[in-house]
């Protein structure tokens, strides 16, 4: 794709490549090109109406606001109010354990059930002990 842009972007690139390909070709390929670029203008011209029309309705909004004794930092204030805030956000208290065992070491330690199964229960699992036996 580089290389073909780098051939269409040179003027001595384009003559060789013309040299090559048939007059009538070469019209061809001018006629898509005028097309796409005429739609390319055209999708712009488009782009270009609908962010007018966009700030127009900003500046339409803001003389309203305005007229009304309304200031953009009151409206900011008001708007931030109803915004989601994390700090506010409550956390879920943490789930209660439900298994009890001794770790490899010996020390009393619990689970909750989720996660990975630790690995000192994992091994009395694989041995046969049920899962039920540690349970508090």
């Amino acid at each position: 794709m580089e290389e073909l842009l780098k051939t269409l972007n040179n003027i001595r690139s384009l003559r060789l490549l013309a040299k090559e390909i048939p007059l009538e070709q070469l019209e061809t390929i001018l006629k898509k090109f005028e097309l796409v670029v005429q739609e390319r203008k055209e999708e712009e011209e488009a782009q270009q109406l609908v962010l007018a029309a966009h700030q127009e309705k900003i500046e339409k909004y803001k003389e309203l606001l305005k007229s009304e004794g309304i200031s953009p930092e009151e409206l900011l204030e008001v708007m931030n109010l109803h915004r989601f805030n994390p700090s506010q956000h409550k956390k879920r208290a943490p789930r209660p354990a439900k298994y009890k065992y001794t770790d490899l070491d010996g020390s009393q330690k619990t689970w909750t059930g989720q996660g990975r199964t630790p690995k000192a229960i994992q091994i009395q699992l694989d041995k046969g002990v049920t899962l039920e036996s540690f349970e508090i």
